[in-house]
């Protein structure tokens, strides 16, 4: 009885007593999973995002076990009428410090010379691209309001060039680097940060459906440190790891033909046939 009480008194704590807000979509993915628990302390609201439930469920556990506070949603991020419901609700209690958004998904072709499936590249863009580009319309007047707050999003080192094994996805993280250096610039005479995250191969069922050579995997932890240390500085870019981020940022400068066929000598024009995440 006495933990009982115990547990409902911790979830009793008003979110404004903590110094920080923490927010981060695709909580139940290797790297979302990884933030929520490098974050998690006693000063500290984790509002965590994630389609998951009983994962969820178990990361809010471990993350309260660290002394966070835990709030929890499974919303349809792509509607953006649910998705600004939760972010005024979300608001009303305290103004997220940091937004990590990181829900993503991937997606490839089946075969050699065939396109991805259509409906498979709409859901990828709804939330890869215009998710994080939604939300950040609508935390970002609360933000201005306070004058403070971290926007994190996360793209990838397929932005540099796209790969013949994941166009869509490379066309997405392009998009969003693109959105969020110039969002950078726009938003940091109001107070707010903008990071953009390029990880290269980090360990997760995702990571693992994707087609193609895989070089220096990181683990999900070991990403997460470097992103969270990057986050703290307000770092325009976070990379990583250098290996592999100096080569595909050399497909972004030299000339395409050259880089498509570099591309294909390491063997990146051919598509697996297993499905995304």
């Amino acid at each position: 009885m006495n933990v009982v009480v115990k547990e409902a008194a911790k979830e009793a704590v008003s979110p404004s007593l903590h110094s920080r807000c923490v927010l981060i979509t695709g909580a139940t993915g290797a790297i979302g999973g990884a933030l929520a628990n490098a974050y998690a302390d006693p000063s500290t609201h984790l509002v965590l995002h994630g389609r998951q439930q009983e994962k969820l469920e178990a990361l809010a556990t471990t993350c309260r076990q660290k002394g966070a506070q835990v709030t929890l949603s499974t919303i349809n991020l792509t509607d953006d009428h649910a998705l600004k419901s939760w972010l005024a609700e979300v608001c009303a209690q305290q103004v997220p410090d940091i937004l990590i958004a990181n829900a993503g998904k991937n997606t490839h072709p089946q075969g050699p010379d065939i396109l991805e499936p259509w409906a498979d590249v709409q859901a990828l863009l709804d939330i890869n691209l215009k998710t994080p580009i939604a939300m950040v319309q609508h935390l970002v007047p609360a933000m201005q309001t306070r004058g403070s707050g971290q926007l994190v999003l996360i793209s990838s080192l397929a932005a540099w060039h796209g790969l013949p094994t994941t166009p869509s996805y490379s066309a997405s993280k392009a998009g969003i680097k693109a959105y969020g250096e110039g969002l950078r610039g726009l938003l940091a005479p109001h107070g707010i940060g903008v990071t953009v995250v390029m990880p290269g191969y980090v360990t997760s069922p995702m990571c693992e459906a994707m087609p193609g050579p895989k070089p220096w995997e990181w683990p999900p932890e070991r990403a997460a440190k470097v992103i969270k240390r990057g986050i703290a500085a307000n770092r325009a870019r976070i990379s990583f790891p250098f290996p592999l981020n100096f080569g595909t940022w050399w497909l972004a400068v030299l000339p395409a033909g050259v880089s498509q066929w570099l591309i294909e000598r390491l063997g990146f024009n051919h598509s697996g046939d297993t499905p995304h995440d």
